[in-house]
């Protein structure tokens, strides 16, 4: 077996565990016991309640998808097997849980390491050539070409301090943030690497050059620039969420948009948290792209890629009108995913929705939530499997019948175009499972949408549908 097709079988194994665990946990958020059949209410007849009450409860779940299924296992066994069945369900259901006496829940950090916060210490400005605050050109060339030189998303000009966003009156920083410790899966670590040498064309080096459909050139309208990677622990999310919070408050706090390019979708909880920190909670929305509702429970870690959502709403940094998802599909959630939801207010446009009224009717129910009902600040989510894996190979958790690139592309702008946008994030961009360089140079595409679309509003364009008269048949303006 080679190695592509490993990597193949492997992600889809991880993506069928999610949803497993996902769909386990959602049948167990709410339930009610069920009547056993008499068939089966004759063979458990002499047992203890207790075994009787887990019979019915919801910790069949972890063994069989429905009681019915279960019930069936049982049709042909003796009143001992099925009570030796319900034994072994429920020595395993003890056998999972945390034993104090036995297990640790964690191994305790070494705090007399001399390099214990090593790598979040940020290089003293001592260290380097006396210079003033402001951003670094590192292009020797006037005209830099993607085919050269060092490598900065859009051949950008580079800012390291919250002094230089300041100085430079900076509008977007984009910055790479390669956490990929939330997923069974690794590579989305790989993801800002990928954007900043995948580009095929454009950038500071052709920014005369404006976006066709619009006639702006993002380039030209606004003072964006490259701020680096963010520190990640690799071996712990937990201690990295600090800092990275921390790195996204800081460029809000100046001023500038943070622009995050992941990385998996772990980083919604620290990126929007570090949002809120300076905008304040209940003042954010969250327009989050996604085919997953990430929004799981249960299980033993409390934030991973499946569950940002639920942690934002656990802290209450994120109200649920506040909250609009798009292009949700596959088998999660299930029922009581959805009614979790619907009872936090949160807005979902699923595309059994797109299929049923076309994305055109969607497309202007998700601009009129957002635009009409939604908080003066939003933040973008955008997970890169809410396309279709035709367009998106380069992803963990692929998901069939996604959205297109011409479906993204215009809603991306015209979001960035049409509100304050305070923050925006590409995740789970996973380089190592893309055999060509599709998903690289798409996801560089949904970037300069958006950024299209603040210059526009920088320019006083707000409609999300404009369309330059130029671009237009016949000159009509769209």
């Amino acid at each position: 077996m080679g190695p592509l097709i490993r990597n193949i079988r492997n992600r889809f194994l991880i993506a069928a565990m999610v949803i497993a665990i996902g769909l386990s946990a959602n049948a167990q958020n709410k339930f009610e016991p069920v009547d056993l059949p008499d068939n089966i209410a004759g063979k458990v007849a002499g047992l203890d309640q207790e075994k009787i009450d887990f019979l019915r409860g919801s910790g069949i779940f972890s063994f069989a998808g429905s009681h019915e299924l279960l019930f069936d296992r049982f049709k042909n066994k003796s009143p001992e097997d099925v009570e030796a069945y319900i034994d072994a369900m429920m020595r395993v259901k003890e056998l999972m849980k945390f034993n104090p006496e036995t297990d640790m829940e964690s191994i305790p950090l070494n705090t007399d390491s001399p390099g214990f916060n090593s790598w979040k210490t940020r290089r003293p400005a001592a260290f380097d050539t006396p210079r003033d605050a402001g951003p670094i050109n590192i292009n020797r060339y006037l005209n830099a070409s993607p085919k050269q030189g060092i490598p900065t998303f859009f051949n950008l000009p580079v800012a390291l301090t919250p002094e230089d966003l300041v100085a430079g009156e900076v509008d977007v920083a984009i910055m790479g943030i390669g956490l990929d410790t939330g997923t069974g899966f690794r590579g989305a670590a790989y993801g800002p690497k990928a954007l900043r040498a995948g580009l095929v064309y454009g950038g500071t080096g052709m920014s005369n050059l404006p976006h066709m459909h619009t006639m702006v050139s993002p380039f030209d309208e606004l003072t964006i620039v490259d701020y680096g990677d963010v520190a990640v622990d690799y071996l712990s999310l937990e201690r990295s969420l600090g800092h990275i919070r921390e790195i996204v408050r800081e460029v809000a706090a100046a001023g500038t948009i943070p622009m995050i390019v992941g990385g998996d979708h772990s980083l919604m909880y620290p990126d929007v948290a570090g949002i809120v920190d300076v905008y304040g909670a209940g003042n954010v929305g969250v327009i989050h792209f996604d085919a997953h509702y990430d929004a799981g429970r249960g299980g033993t870690h409390l934030l991973s890629h499946g569950r940002p959502v639920r942690r934002l709403f656990n802290e209450k940094l994120v109200p649920g009108p506040n909250f609009i998802q798009v292009g949700l599909r596959g088998y999660w959630p299930g029922q009581s995913g959805f009614e979790w939801m619907q009872e936090e207010g949160l807005r979902y446009h699923p595309m059994a929705e797109i299929e049923k009224d076309g994305w055109d009717v969607v497309m202007d129910r998700v601009l009129k939530e957002a635009l009409e009902d939604g908080p003066e600040y939003i933040f973008i989510s955008f997970d890169v499997d809410v396309l279709d894996p035709a367009y998106m190979p380069g992803t963990g958790t692929p998901e069939p019948g996604g959205l297109t690139t011409r479906e993204v592309f215009p809603i991306i702008r015209g979001l960035c175009a049409a509100k304050q946008i305070v923050g925006f994030e590409l995740v789970e961009l996973n380089p190592l499972v893309d055999p060509g360089y599709t998903s690289a140079q798409n996801a560089n595409r949904i970037l300069a949408e958006c950024l299209t679309g603040i210059a526009m509003r920088k320019k006083g364009i707000t409609d999300p549908k404009y369309l330059s008269p130029l671009t237009t048949e016949h000159g009509h303006d769209n």
